[in-house]
């Protein structure tokens, strides 16, 4: 939330114009008492272990901090290191129990079916954070349309326009997988602590999240960026699937639409998901991503996949590239671009799909 706008300065008493964040006078911190509460909120949620919230604290604290200050550089280090930390720990842990020092008499058999419960254990607990994602990921798609107003009008706007073009059906499935595609989004915003609003989307072009607060750290802004095509690739396998399952034609029209959708995104420019990926790559890296076009366009021969290959070369070589590249978003992109050009592109869904 923001904070209230403070008419006169703590320190001195001087009249303080609205936006201001240090004092002309004395220059003070114009909300130095709420920087302290952020603070200590941000560092009792990193004791927690709970990334997400501490991000999103700190945020609120370089909002109010100017530019160039020593306190606001601080900071914005900060939230990349526990961006990190985020990626490292997408859920809660459990606290491990301590191990008993001591032994019985037979030691072997006893370490032996320990390690055995121990590996059931673990076994038990993966499969339990696999479900508790997918249970996150659907209550966070269900409830970004029950609470985001804007989104399920638009939706229902955007749903109009392409009914005229490709029937009802179509336009259902494909808004939905643009709505999964921007929720990846939201749902990597919300791991980095970062206010965003619901997807809105504009009928006949996509769909938009609009952000409350920078992301300071390129590593973050291009994760967050790739985020959208991962979730829609998902969306994309699993109208395959469906297809394969139901041989309804209908399901790999949809896979293949919403890949090449998704693969449009990656292109290496302004805003796109591709163009914020790119910020966080060296030129070496850039290159084995020009490389890695290079490949799908040797396979697909397509037109879309080419133009990426030319824009990517003009960002590898005009564009200033990053100070310190990611090597994550380089394996990811790179991935994506051969995952969403097998499903664009795969002959065995073109024979299906037809609208």
């Amino acid at each position: 939330m923001e904070p209230e706008a403070e008419r006169a300065c703590r320190g001195c008493g001087i009249e303080l114009g609205r936006g201001m964040l240090v004092c002309p006078s004395c220059h003070r911190l114009v909300h130095a008492e709420r920087l302290t509460e952020l603070a200590a909120e941000a560092q009792a949620a990193e004791t927690r272990a709970d990334w997400s919230t501490a991000l999103g604290f700190w945020r609120d604290a370089v909002d109010l901090l100017p530019n160039g200050t020593r306190q606001r550089d601080t900071i914005v280090a900060r939230i990349a290191d526990l961006g990190r930390k985020a990626d490292a720990s997408p859920t809660p842990s459990p606290v491990p129990a301590q191990a008993d020092p001591s032994t019985s008499a037979n030691g072997w058999s006893a370490g032996a079916a320990a390690g055995g419960l121990g590996a059931l254990a673990m076994v038990a607990l993966k499969f339990k954070f696999v479900l508790l994602a997918l249970v996150t990921k659907g209550k966070l798609l269900i409830g970004g349309l029950l609470k985001g107003g804007s989104t399920f009008w638009t939706m229902l706007a955007a749903t109009g326009v392409y009914w005229t073009a490709f029937g009802l059906p179509f336009a259902i499935g494909l808004v939905l997988s643009i709505y999964v595609h921007e929720m990846g989004h939201v749902a990597a915003l919300r791991r980095y602590g970062v206010r965003a609003s619901a997807p809105m989307f504009i009928p006949g072009l996509g769909a938009v999240v609009r952000l409350g607060q920078a992301l300071h750290d390129p590593r973050q802004d291009a994760r967050v960026g790739l985020a959208g095509p991962i979730w829609g690739l998902a969306a994309s396998v699993a109208c395959a699937g469906i297809f394969y399952a139901t041989g309804q034609p209908l399901y790999a029209a949809l896979a293949r639409v919403g890949a090449f959708v998704n693969l449009f995104n990656l292109i290496p420019f302004w805003q796109l998901d591709g163009g914020r990926a790119f910020r966080s790559l060296n030129r070496p890296q850039r290159w084995l991503a020009v490389a890695a076009l290079a490949t799908s366009w040797s396979v697909t021969h397509d037109g879309i996949v080419l133009l990426l290959i030319f824009v990517a070369v003009a960002a590898t070589i005009f564009d200033k590239p990053a100070e310190q590249s990611d090597a994550g978003v380089l394996g990811w992109y790179a991935f994506l671009v051969a995952a969403l050009s097998a499903l664009a592109f795969a002959p065995y869904l073109r024979v299906g799909a037809v609208l």
